[in-house]
């Protein structure tokens, strides 16, 4: 098992619209986003006159042009995180961050994330793309207890918009940036526990989605879309069987890839909608911050006796679920 303490998110202020992507004269209109993703904002790092002006045709140049980096908005989604938990930096005993789209090839951006925080400790990256969080809490949950400090801070940061090509309305509508943080520990107890997470990875299919090291987002939109149904389902209904002890509420938080997929999601597994946590329509995907970001969204909502399955996929093909329960009052 490993208990979480505490949830924080960051979210870049500047709002990439569905009006202002009709304004880039690409194909696009507020129907055809909502009919395909049910998206309707984004956030961004980039400056909307850079998005604008350029489109973003040098993924590199974009790097120069953000507002943030990935420790910044690390570090502010870890400072909730830390402060939710009732902690200090100083606790902190281990850093891991995952991101679909590092900043840097080397060093781990665990370090950079660290550095922001001002603090000194052991950091590596543990990266699986969008479904990160939830390798990060299965390789944790495979540790010797002993073999942890007492907490560990766990980062998503990403900023997907600067491996966007605007001139492309298939990517253009999807993407957003956000950075996700979690304090856990195995040794030492919380109202929140992990008691079930697992991951899996499908090899061959590697090449159906993902980014390039100079490049821009790429995916098979069909194969992944109906890969992350299926996957998504299966996780749910055995979560449900295996892990739902009760009667409480049995809530349900996947990959923010879009809403069309969520929804059917639930149609299937009979999830109503106010069990369905999700941001997707206002912060569209922001990779592995997605599931954890959500989590965060609703760390105050939680309630005693509370279930709430995470299933999450992505590039890989990978996906993982876990199934997050909320002891009951004493």
């Amino acid at each position: 098992m490993i208990y979480l303490h505490g949830t924080g998110h960051f979210y870049p202020e500047n709002v990439i619209s569905n009006s202002f992507l009709e304004e880039l004269d690409i194909g696009t209109s507020e129907e055809w986003i909502l009919e395909r993703v049910g998206i309707r904002n984004r956030r961004t790092v980039l400056s909307i006159e850079y998005i604008r002006t350029t489109k973003n045709r040098d993924p590199r140049g974009a790097f120069e042009a953000s507002n943030y980096t990935n420790a910044q908005t690390g570090a502010a989604a870890a400072r909730m995180a830390i402060e939710r938990a009732g902690l200090s930096v100083e606790d902190i005993g281990l850093l891991i961050s995952g991101s679909s789209a590092t900043d840097n090839i080397a060093p781990a951006e665990a370090s950079a994330i660290a550095a922001e925080l001002g603090i000194e400790v052991m950091c590596f990256d543990l990266n699986s793309a969008c479904t990160s969080f939830g390798t990060q809490i299965d390789f944790l949950s495979r540790m010797r207890p002993d073999a942890l400090p007492p907490f560990v801070l766990v980062v998503n940061p990403e900023s997907l918009t600067r491996r966007v090509d605007y001139s492309d309305r298939r990517s253009a509508v999807l993407f957003g940036d956000g950075s996700a943080a979690a304090i856990v520990s195995a040794t030492i107890p919380s109202r929140a526990i992990f008691t079930a997470c697992h991951c899996d990875t499908k090899p061959s299919q590697w090449g159906k989605v993902g980014v390039s090291w100079a490049g821009y987002f790429h995916q098979d939109g069909n194969a992944v879309q109906g890969f992350a149904i299926r996957k998504t389902t299966e996780s749910i209904r055995m979560l449900r069987k295996n892990f739902y002890l009760n009667g409480n509420r049995f809530l349900f938080i996947g990959h923010q890839a879009n809403l069309g997929m969520l929804k059917t999601v639930c149609e299937r597994t009979g999830i109503p909608d106010q069990n369905h946590w999700h941001a997707v329509t206002e912060y569209g995907n922001t990779g592995c911050s997605g599931a954890p970001g959500v989590l965060s969204q609703h760390w105050n909502d939680l309630r005693p006796g509370d279930h709430v399955a995470i299933a999450i996929v992505g590039a890989g093909l990978s996906w993982t679920h876990m199934m997050l329960q909320v002891a009951e009052e004493q």
